[in-house]
C-alpha cells in the first residue's frame, strides 16, 4: 500500500462522491444530489424544488461541502439513512446489550459472595456502585 501526502487521496470514496456531489449544487442548478447520495431523499427533493430559483440552495450546498469536509467517514454517514448507519446503530446497541448483561452477572456474582458472608455489605455495595457508574 503507498502513503500518499496529498489529503484527497486519504479520504473514502464515499465521502469524495459526497463532496463532489454537494460542490456541484454551489455551481450548478443540481443542488440535492448528494443529499439522494446520502439516503435523505426528502431533503434532496427539498433542495431540487427550491434550488432552480433560489441562491440559498447553493449556499447550503457550500456549507454542506465545508461540513463534510471537516467530518470524518462515521459521522458523515451515521446520521444518513444508508446500510452503514444502520449497521453502526445496531452494532452499537449490541455492545450496549451486552454491556448491560456483563454488568448484571457481576452484581449477581457480588450478591453471591455477600449471602456466603466473604464480603460484607459495605463492600458490596462500594462495588456495586462502581459497576453501575
Amino acid at each position: 500500500m503507498q502513503s500518499s501526502t496529498n489529503s484527497v487521496n486519504n479520504l473514502p470514496k464515499k465521502k469524495i462522491i459526497s463532496i463532489i456531489l454537494a460542490f456541484l449544487g454551489t455551481i450548478a442548478p443540481l443542488g440535492g444530489l448528494h443529499k439522494f447520495y446520502l439516503g435523505q431523499p426528502i431533503w434532496g427533493v427539498l433542495y431540487l424544488v427550491l434550488g432552480w430559483n433560489s441562491p440559498l440552495v447553493k449556499i447550503a450546498c457550500a456549507v454542506d461541502v465545508v461540513l463534510y469536509l471537516l467530518q470524518s467517514q462515521d459521522q458523515l454517514f451515521f446520521n444518513s439513512n444508508n446500510d452503514h448507519g444502520e449497521i453502526a446503530s445496531l452494532e452499537q446497541k449490541s455492545l450496549m446489550a451486552q454491556n448491560t448483561v456483563d454488568v448484571v452477572s457481576a452484581i449477581r456474582e457480588l450478591e453471591n459472595l455477600r449471602k456466603e458472608g466473604l464480603i460484607s455489605e459495605y463492600e458490596f455495595e462500594q462495588k456495586r456502585r462502581v459497576l453501575l457508574d
